[in-house]
């Protein structure tokens, strides 16, 4: 905050503010709020029938509960001076910001977006969070090993179906929510973000999943993609294009190049085959306890890698109407070079 000249810091639901505290707020319309100074203790404004949920930290933070007749913005502003620089969470609903505005005004208040204080401190991992990256990305590897042995159906399922077992064996494995369960068969696969539906898997045709949840409070991601049957000519070679450059993307992810390095890595091998255009995406995202957060691992990034960086590698190449293929591994660096968190064959496993 003094490095950016912040005077008070604003987090309202989201996950800057159990990285915090250790809470995590409903996104109610009843106002939740962090306050923290630069000077001086930090306050969590919080409803009153939801403060039995909080788990009291008098060294860290004070609880404030407001009640329902109570104005609890007009309890923020008035907790202390008004400041010259506030920097509010992205995630704070609007109305809360709006309101605070007729308290705190633009002519003495400047507002900041909170990630200039956040970001520093929530791209580098630490020993407990990368362990815990670890153990939520081993648990979803089991599953994708599973996938590619052929122990989960596909054949004259729907995608929804095999997205719900997916879901089902995240939750098994560990994982106290399922953030996506991505299930794109054939045509399909081609659209990166597809919503599985009432489309019946089919034998002769290559089957994305792209899966993973929240456990301890840490997020897992992984893609693979399994064929039924053999592949066709075109599938097989476009597959071996895409595992070398998710395996460049991986190798550039050292600790000190650019963000963009990364994915500069994995695009020029799959621009180099012919395959550039149908590349439509960045090549990764942060993770940690958001399953996208920074750093982002895209063309005009130069943000340093920095060893505690947490971030997937999943290039992918996809033409329409015919088929699509994504291969995604999370990758921390480290100062002995990138560490996967995910170890299930990067091959096309044909069932």
């Amino acid at each position: 905050m003094e490095r950016h000249d912040v005077d008070v810091l604003l987090v309202s639901v989201g996950r800057d503010l159990p990285y915090l505290v250790g809470y995590e707020a409903m996104p109610l319309e009843r106002l939740t709020m962090l306050l923290v100074p630069r000077e001086g203790e930090a306050t969590l404004v919080v409803p009153r029938l939801e403060a039995p949920r909080v788990v009291p930290q008098p060294d860290v933070f004070t609880v404030v509960p407001w009640g329902e007749t109570d104005d609890p913005v007009a309890m923020v502003a008035g907790l202390l001076p008004q400041p010259a620089v506030a920097a509010v969470g992205d995630t704070m609903w609007a109305r809360f910001l709006v309101e605070l505005l007729g308290h705190w005004d633009t002519a003495r208040t400047r507002y900041v977006r909170a990630t200039e204080v956040m970001n520093d401190l929530r791209m580098v991992k630490d020993a407990a969070e990368i362990a815990a990256l670890r153990a939520a990305g081993a648990a979803v590897d089991r599953i994708a090993v599973r996938l590619q042995r052929g122990e989960i159906a596909l054949v004259g399922r729907t995608e929804a179906q095999v997205s719900a077992e997916l879901s089902r064996q995240i939750r098994e494995e560990g994982h106290e929510r399922v953030n996506f369960a991505i299930v794109a068969a054939g045509e399909n696969a081609a659209s990166p973000h597809h919503h599985p539906g009432e489309r019946v898997i089919r034998d002769g045709e290559i089957v994305l999943c792209d899966f993973g949840g929240t456990m301890a409070g840490y997020c897992s991601d992984i893609t693979r993609c399994v064929h039924l049957g053999p592949p066709p000519a075109e599938v097989v070679e476009a597959y071996a294009v895409l595992q070398q450059a998710q395996a460049a993307g991986v190798a550039a992810g050292l600790v000190g190049a650019a963000c963009e390095a990364v994915d500069r890595a994995a695009r020029q091998v799959i621009a180099a085959a012919g395959y550039g255009e149908y590349f439509i995406h960045r090549t990764g995202h942060g993770i940690g306890m958001e399953e996208h957060e920074d750093p982002y691992m895209v063309e005009g990034n130069q943000t340093p890698i920095a060893a505690g960086h947490a971030f997937s590698v999943e290039p992918g190449i996809y033409l329409p109407g015919r088929w699509g293929m994504r291969l995604e591994d999370i990758v921390v660096a480290t100062p002995a070079g990138p560490e996967s968190m995910n170890s299930a064959d990067h091959s096309l496993v044909v069932l």
